[in-house]
């Protein structure tokens, strides 16, 4: 399930970034900061810190683990209900880049959050890969 959410948010962000591209009226330069370099640097960060720090790693991959075993994630509707909040989060990107081209806020934040938010996802399927490797673990996923 993680590969597949990771997949669809990398796809939604990049039409986002298309998107924002096409209809925003800033310089090359402005939109390249917005919605690549700075969401990537809390795309590294986000990563880079769960994988980093012990004591969230262990947190992440406790929650994984008990997603896994209450079943979340191993469901059609499961999988269909996290695709749905991904769709609502794009959704809010395109209606703060809609609101950015006329005249509206720049949407810095929500690119960045969402970069953000990739990040925990590539994050959960390393830690996902791990616990797999796990040959305790692996037994147990078998029931």
């Amino acid at each position: 399930m993680q590969v597949s959410l990771l997949a669809a948010a990398s796809l939604i962000y990049a039409g986002a970034v298309a998107h924002a591209w096409r209809v925003l009226p800033w310089t090359h330069e402005m939109k390249l900061q917005r919605t690549l370099i700075w969401p990537g640097v809390f795309f590294v960060l986000s990563l880079g810190l769960i994988l980093a720090m012990a004591p969230l790693r262990r947190m992440l991959a406790r929650h994984m683990w008990v997603s896994f075993r209450t079943g979340f994630g191993q469901s059609a509707i499961s999988v269909l209900a996290a695709v749905l909040v991904l769709l609502v989060m794009a959704g809010f990107i395109y209606w703060q880049t809609w609101q950015a081209a006329n005249g509206g806020r720049y949407p810095a934040g929500v690119f960045s959050g969402y970069a953000a938010g990739i990040g925990l996802l590539l994050a959960q399927v390393f830690l996902v890969k791990r616990l797999e490797n796990d040959p305790t673990l692996r037994d147990q996923m078998g029931d």
